[in-house]
């Protein structure tokens, strides 16, 4: 469905920023979406569902399906696609279930 580029090529002349994605650093476009500085760095599945696992990623681009929820800077279920990237973000893909807060 999406052809993968390089992120050079996806914003030409865009000015690079390093961002920290599952502690693996990573340098995307600055002005972009999360979505699509990811998908430009060939990552395409950005969570796994609760349920069956099975793995889930950006499929609307406007902030409408909520398959492309992350945790950004220790804020869980971001939409990548409604956020911009900014330097140093740390950026967590889930993977199952989100602990409820004083539950263990």
């Amino acid at each position: 469905m999406f052809k993968p580029v390089s992120n050079r090529e996806a914003v030409p002349g865009a000015d690079l920023i390093d961002i920290v994605v599952d502690g693996q650093s990573m340098r995307v476009p600055r002005h972009t979406t999360l979505a699509a500085a990811l998908l430009g760095a060939n990552v395409h599945t950005f969570r796994h569902t609760p349920v069956s696992g099975a793995p889930r990623g950006p499929l609307c681009m406007m902030g409408v399906c909520f398959d492309c929820l992350v945790e950004v800077d220790g804020v869980p279920n971001r939409q990548a696609c409604m956020c911009e990237v900014e330097p140093g973000m740390r950026v967590h893909l889930p993977t199952g279930a989100r602990a409820l807060e004083g539950k263990k």
